[in-house]
């Protein structure tokens, strides 16, 4: 008998592609890691069954006015239901924020998803990756360990986030979904 697949989710909203952009890489990350599935979702279509079976969630979101947007707040409104029966208590939960500001109040925003995680019972996943510079090539260049942060300039998202910042996603989602890995089989 094989042993099931630990699944990781992200959801995410990106106003103008640049959130998609950083999901995409997150989920891409986590892929990589054998034994793992991924599945990404934007928070304007839900899939609450998958939501609800996943062993970890990443939550991803732009940060507007030192906050997650709008769609993304009324997704979490939306988890009352979920919270309610606690029906996420004890998942994996890990966040990323992107905005055009280096700064732009990122930190807000991930404790604003890390203060969601922890109502609805989930154990937050950090990010020990030390930073290798703060050029656009380089990893983890916001410095940040409480979840993962990027920059975007206001450009095609083709282009931007930097090559970095879309490496360090990868990083991210991987870090995460060995967490995930590991905390279903309890090791």
């Amino acid at each position: 008998m094989s042993e099931a697949m630990t699944t990781v989710v992200v959801v995410y909203h990106s106003g103008y592609g640049h959130t998609e952009q950083v999901a995409r890489h997150v989920a891409l990350g986590a892929a990589a890691v054998p034994g793992v599935v991924v599945a990404d979702m934007p928070v304007t279509a839900p899939d609450w069954a998958l939501l609800e079976a996943a062993d970890a969630i990443i939550f991803g979101s732009p940060v507007y006015m030192g906050s997650v947007s709008a769609p993304f707040k009324q997704f979490m409104d939306d988890t009352s239901r979920v919270w309610l029966r606690q029906g996420w208590q004890d998942k994996l939960a890990a966040g990323f924020v992107n905005s055009g500001a280096l700064s732009g109040d990122k930190q807000v925003a991930l404790q604003q998803l890390q203060t969601f995680a922890g109502q609805h019972g989930m154990l937050w996943a950090s990010f020990p990756l030390q930073p290798t510079g703060t050029g656009p090539d380089d990893l983890n260049r916001l410095g940040s360990n409480s979840g993962l942060m990027t920059q975007a300039d206001n450009d095609d998202p083709v282009l931007t986030p930097p090559r970095g910042d879309r490496l360090t996603a990868e990083l991210f989602g991987r870090h995460v979904a060995e967490r995930a890995l590991r905390w279903r089989r309890g090791a």
